[in-house]
């Protein structure tokens, strides 16, 4: 039975449009992928579906009833719930609050009725297998565990089509498993789901069909088991894709830095050296340590102990702007949370950075401005059509770039990325790789934190391995694979 038919849907800003005759088809009980690269309009249809924006043209029928213009009173009436990528929670409100927010109980005269709020608050996570206190403030949950409250709030209510938005970003592995336990479970009782992701593996996990985006059009629409993950790349970009190993070995300059017995919050005892050119990969699971040495090496954690050099000198201090007199540059994860100003432009987000490092200059050249921007934006494909324009307008895959020519007009020589492809396309993940080589052929130092193990095949020379806050091995590129990399980051080496 056809739950959701979206026909002829059409969008544009300011004359350019950003859907073009889109249809889309969900049918009650499946899980139904959306595919695209950032910018391909994926956002757009989903907004216009919760009401969020108003259709050009089109026709939307939900359960038998056609929508001339949603709201978004009227689609979380009807059933529609959407579960952004980027948090909407308030963090020093309970979880119960949160879960009850514009729809508490209240006894006759009025009152809230905390204890029925906080019964059906645990009896829901019970049901989803989650471990969640419903009386803890919102601030003091795990990451992992503020996605899994966001996606129950929506279950609370007893939503019928439930958006997804890149839902397992801050999950690990287990806590991944349980939720797609409990989309199944969901899915097998009649309720639809809307998943929007970029990892393979997970779509073919948990999707029954998909449908794919390009610029804003629609491509194809078929079943999951009739695919793979090849023909799905093809069909997002198109004649653009190229598959295989993009790694090139190359000769090395001498050591830019070195990090000497550096122990803090997170990691303890680390010490290694890069040398100039190098991509040095930073691996482990989740709370391994790896991101907090990077989040040590720009300054944004002060480290209790240890030492590190960059060309042969040793930081005076540890902290943020002697990084960057020291050439250091940091792309941090979490765009959202560590990297956009919304309330400045792409000029001025692009720019901000180089501002800190020249600001005993009495004044600021727009021109210069303006320059840097159009060599970044050739440099690194960014698609956007005015740099006056808010940053958040942009696609998340172009914000990213925004973020990482940020540093690049820093001059940095020590780059570090941490997960700079998360929440990015697999065709803009092509270009990122791509500029990392280019950048690393010119002489810039590369540290890139991840965990997709295809990524440190692509661009890493070596991979630094972390587990329980202690790097335990650094691999050669001929020895990243995902069998090695696992035995080191869950210790099974050591046990064996």
């Amino acid at each position: 039975m056809n739950i959701l038919k979206m026909e002829g849907i059409c969008k544009a800003f300011n004359g350019v449009p950003v859907l073009d005759h889109v249809s889309l088809s969900i049918d009650q009980g499946e899980i139904h992928t959306i595919l695209g690269e950032n910018g391909a309009g994926k956002s757009t249809l989903m907004n216009i579906l919760t009401g969020v924006l108003p259709l050009d043209q089109g026709r939307i029928t939900f359960l038998g009833q056609t929508l001339i213009q949603p709201t978004v009173p009227m689609t979380e009436k009807l059933g529609i719930a959407f579960v952004h990528q980027e948090l909407n929670l308030f963090p020093h409100m309970k979880v119960y609050e949160n879960l009850f927010l514009r729809r508490e109980i209240t006894h006759p005269l009025g009152m809230l009725n905390k204890r029925e709020m906080i019964r059906r608050s645990q009896a829901l996570f019970q049901e989803m297998g989650v471990d969640i206190d419903p009386k803890a403030l919102v601030a003091d949950l795990k990451t992992g565990q503020k996605q899994l409250l966001e996606i129950a709030r929506a279950l609370l209510f007893d939503a019928k089509l439930l958006i997804l938005d890149e839902p397992t970003t801050a999950l690990n592995n287990e806590e991944i498993d349980r939720l797609f336990m409990l989309l199944r479970r969901l899915r097998d009782a009649g309720k639809s789901f809307i998943f929007i992701s970029h990892k393979m593996p997970e779509i073919f996990a948990i999707s029954d069909h998909y449908t794919v985006l390009r610029n804003g059009r629609f491509i194809a629409r078929g079943a999951i088991s009739e695919t793979n993950g090849e023909a799905l790349a093809r069909l997002m970009v198109g004649e653009s894709y190229v598959s295989g190993d993009l790694y090139q070995p190359r000769p090395l300059g001498p050591e830019v830095l070195r990090v000497s017995r550096l122990t803090g919050a997170g990691f303890t005892d680390v010490s290694f050296s890069v040398r100039r050119g190098e991509i040095l990969a930073l691996t482990g699971l989740q709370g391994s340590g790896s991101s907090e040495v990077m989040q040590a090496l720009f300054g944004a954690l002060i480290p209790e102990a240890g030492e590190v050099a960059v060309n042969g000198r040793a930081l005076p201090s540890f902290g943020i702007h002697a990084a960057m007199q020291a050439r250091i540059s940091m792309l941090p994860s979490n765009r959202k949370e560590n990297s956009v100003f919304p309330d400045l432009t792409i000029l001025e987000n692009t720019t901000i950075a180089e501002h800190t490092l020249s600001a005993r200059r009495q004044h600021i050249s727009r021109r210069k401005e303006q320059q840097t921007y159009g060599e970044m934006r050739e440099l690194l494909n960014i698609k956007a059509p005015n740099p006056t324009g808010a940053v958040t307008a942009l696609s998340g895959g172009n914000q990213q770039k925004v973020f990482l020519a940020r540093w690049l007009c820093t001059q940095g020589e020590i780059l570090l990325l941490d997960n700079p492809t998360q929440g990015i396309d697999v065709g803009s993940k092509a270009e990122i790789y791509r500029l990392i080589l280019k950048l690393a052929e010119s002489g810039k130092t590369i540290l890139i934190n991840t965990l997709e193990i295809g990524e440190m095949q692509k661009v890493a020379d070596r991979c630094a391995v972390f587990y329980d806050g202690r790097l335990m091995q650094i691999l050669s590129h001929d020895q990243i694979d995902e069998h090695t990399v696992m035995m080191v980051s869950t210790n099974a080496a050591m046990e064996a």
